[in-house]
This record gives structure tokens, C-alpha cells and sequence, in this order.
């Protein structure tokens, strides 16, 4: 444990990822100030020195996990006519499906302080899967332009089945590593990249 006066480095991230281990074991039930402190093994009030309270900590969790995503997201521009655009595409699916765990995005909806602050941080900018999806219209522009996508193809509406589906998998499938999962994500990927075909 931390002793007490010893800073602590990185303290959001080991307990975003005590919280998430806390999750995976025992559940949304579990989560409490006290179990993420003692499973980042950190003094009790370490959590409450940085956030307002729990309803604050489960919010940035979940806004935390989305920009990661979206960083991860933002390097698919920079595939444009690299390998294959159904490679590109699933590669950025596939990030998503194991951004976050969809434990974490429940218990933001079970807690309506968390949720409005979610919601609040989405409208006012911060990174989500709107703007994922708008990364991955950009990429299809892009591929469009180099003539990989049909310059017939309505971009915006592939990114969005991409996105919304991933996103219905993310939060119904528990368990983003399951070869069901992955399997759906590669035949969807590959009906829409037949359907972007020149």
C-alpha cells in the first residue's frame, strides 16, 4: 500500500483500472470507493482526493475509456490505401469492442449522476463514439478519393452500421475476446466493404 504523504503516480488510471478489474471479477454491485482503493492497493481516501465521488470517478472512467478509443480510432486516416479498407475497417471495430467493458458503460447508466455527467461531457465535445464514427467517415472519404471505396457509397451511412453496430455488440455481447463477437464483427465488415466495392 502507499504510504500516506507518498504521491502517487498515474492514481486516475490504477484506480480506472482497479475499478475495471473490481467489475470483471464481481460485478456492478461491488463497485465501491473502497474496493477500488484497496484493489489498486492505495490508501481509502486516494479516490476522493481526486474525484467529488463515486457517481464523478465512474463518469471519467467511462469518458476515459472513450477518448482512448477515439486516440486509437484517429490513427485510421493514416491507413488510407494501406492493406485491405475491410483490414482497416475491422482493425478499428475490434478496438472498440475491447475500449471499454460494457460492465463499465452499465453501471454509468444505473447511476444517474454518472450518466448525465456522461452525457453532459459528450454534448459539449469530449470524444465518444460520434466521433469515432466521424473518424471512420473521414477514412472512407479518403478511400473514396483513392478509388478504393465506390464513389457511389454513402460513407457516413457505412461508418454509422460500423460504429452503432459495435457499439450493440460492445454492450450486449459480455465478453469482447469471444470468437462469436469477433466472428459477427468480421462478417459485418466484410457485407460492408463488399458494399463499398468500386
Amino acid at each position: 500500500m502507499s504510504p500516506r504523504g507518498v504521491a502517487t503516480p498515474d492514481v486516475r488510471e490504477r484506480l480506472f483500472a482497479a475499478a475495471e478489474r473490481v467489475l470483471d471479477r464481481d460485478g456492478p454491485g461491488a463497485l465501491t470507493s473502497r474496493a477500488v482503493t484497496a484493489e489498486a492497493d492505495c490508501a481509502k481516501g486516494l479516490l476522493h482526493a481526486h474525484f467529488a465521488g463515486l457517481d464523478e470517478f465512474v463518469a471519467d472512467l467511462v469518458l476515459d475509456r472513450f477518448a482512448r478509443a477515439a486516440r486509437q480510432a484517429e490513427q485510421l486516416s493514416a491507413r488510407a490505401g494501406q492493406d485491405t479498407v475491410a483490414d482497416n475497417l475491422l482493425a478499428v471495430a475490434l478496438t472498440l469492442l475491447t475500449s471499454t467493458s460494457p460492465t463499465i458503460a452499465g453501471v454509468a447508466l444505473t447511476r444517474p449522476g454518472a450518466s448525465l455527467r456522461i452525457r453532459r461531457a459528450l454534448q459539449g465535445g469530449a470524444p465518444g463514439f460520434g466521433s469515432i464514427q466521424d473518424t471512420v467517415t473521414r477514412y472512407l472519404d479518403a478511400e473514396q478519393r483513392l478509388g478504393r471505396v465506390a464513389a457511389t457509397a454513402d460513407t457516413g451511412s457505412l461508418a454509422l452500421a460500423l460504429i452503432g453496430t459495435t457499439h450493440h455488440l460492445l454492450m450486449t455481447g459480455y465478453g469482447a475476446d469471444g470468437p462469436d463477437l469477433q466472428r459477427q464483427l468480421r462478417d459485418l465488415v466484410a457485407t460492408l466493404a463488399r458494399a463499398a466495392t468500386p
